[in-house]
């Protein structure tokens, strides 16, 4: 583990009002990062349930996109099967709902450590991808622009889309840059090799391995291919499952990558706990592993330990300041937090062998 500088909880659910009457603030988390000239920018991923109680039946929300607010489908308890606290399984069909719904939220800091208290704007599901809601956003500035990865969930499942914006006041959206099940999108902020790069996390309805963080490069930002495996899960901390994290950011010593682990085995009932690792990719070739594997954060504080989701640490925003790196981070799928790690101190102790090698590219 790796000390930490400096901890707050930056945001909780009691402090932003619902986007609707009829639906309750249940989590603001998972926030995508970017320093700008005025200042930090966070989006925020809310996620809201149903306030409405009804004995016997269980609220599914979901968008309405014509007339662009939640509705909720009430369905009877004995038809469903609870997953988790996130999700039900319809017993008829066999298929998931998740029991909120997730819209992002801009929200500003001018010291990178606390919320400043602004008007927020409010970005609404508004495509058929995303009628049951977009989540998890990623942050990434190109070529003088902010470029947004988010997942957008759908009856066809969870996709990841992609915007952009210049001031986070109006937003261009580009469509589905990856299908159905990929989610843990991340843009590598400048072209290597006269190509775009990006890391993704594709699932499959079979388990012929445990989710994989992978590699992709684009001409454009919007056509992704060249795909292939980058890191898989280990043996401890992340033996359930890894995703990228934070978008990757230029250091002495490679691409740093702080990336998400899960401890669940197949022995385990529940979710699991969440932390993070480091991932040290090569500058000119990001598809060469200078280390990886070794966890650097466990959820330690109350606000990581307890929540709607206990034990989550979730990595989605990094910025640097100097030698130190502000990282931001869901905590227990309820708040969002921010922590402070020394960058000389990651780079020094990035030495654990990887889990995974991808072949060499050719």
């Amino acid at each position: 583990m790796r000390p930490r500088l400096f901890s707050s909880c930056l945001l909780t659910p009691g402090q932003l009002a619902p986007s609707q009457p009829d639906m309750d603030v249940i989590g603001s988390f998972n926030p995508g990062a970017v320093a700008t000239d005025q200042g930090v920018v966070l989006l925020i991923r809310v996620a809201e349930a149903p306030r409405q109680i009804r004995p016997g039946f269980v609220g599914l929300p979901r968008w309405d996109l014509t007339a662009g607010k939640i509705v909720i489908d009430w369905l009877p308890e004995l038809e469903l099967l609870v997953v988790d606290a996130r999700v039900v399984k319809i017993r008829e069909t066999g298929l998931l709902r998740l029991t909120s719904t997730s819209h992002l939220r801009v929200v500003r800091s001018n010291d990178a450590r606390q919320i400043d208290p602004s008007e927020q704007l409010i970005i609404r599901p508004k495509f058929a991808c995303e009628t049951y809601g977009i989540e998890d956003p990623r942050i990434t500035p190109i070529d003088g622009r902010f470029y947004v990865t988010y997942v957008a969930v759908s009856p066809h499942g969870a996709a990841t889309a992609l915007a952009s914006t210049s001031d986070f006041s109006s937003f261009q959206f580009h469509g589905l840059i990856f299908c159905p099940e990929n989610k843990d999108v991340v843009l590598f902020p400048e072209r290597i090799g006269g190509q775009y790069f990006a890391l993704h996390r594709p699932t499959t309805a079979h388990d012929f391995s445990r989710p994989e963080i992978w590699l992709a490069s684009s001409p454009d930002l919007l056509h992704w291919g060249s795909h292939q495996p980058l890191l898989g899960s280990g043996v401890g901390w992340d033996r359930g499952r890894i995703g990228a994290g934070t978008p990757p950011i230029r250091t002495s010593e490679g691409w740093l990558v702080i990336y998400h682990g899960n401890n669940k085995s197949e022995a385990d009932s529940g979710i699991g706990s969440y932390g993070a690792g480091m991932l040290l990719l090569d500058l000119d070739q990001p598809w060469k592993i200078r280390s990886s594997g070794a966890q650097i954060l466990a959820p330690e504080m109350e606000y990581e330990r307890q929540g709607f989701v206990p034990n989550v640490l979730f990595p989605t925003g990094i910025i640097q300041q100097g030698d130190s790196l502000l990282t931001y981070c869901g905590a227990a799928d309820t708040a969002s937090c921010v922590l402070e790690l020394g960058l000389a101190d990651l780079l020094l102790s990035g030495s654990a062998p990887a889990s995974f090698r991808s072949v060499p590219r050719p």
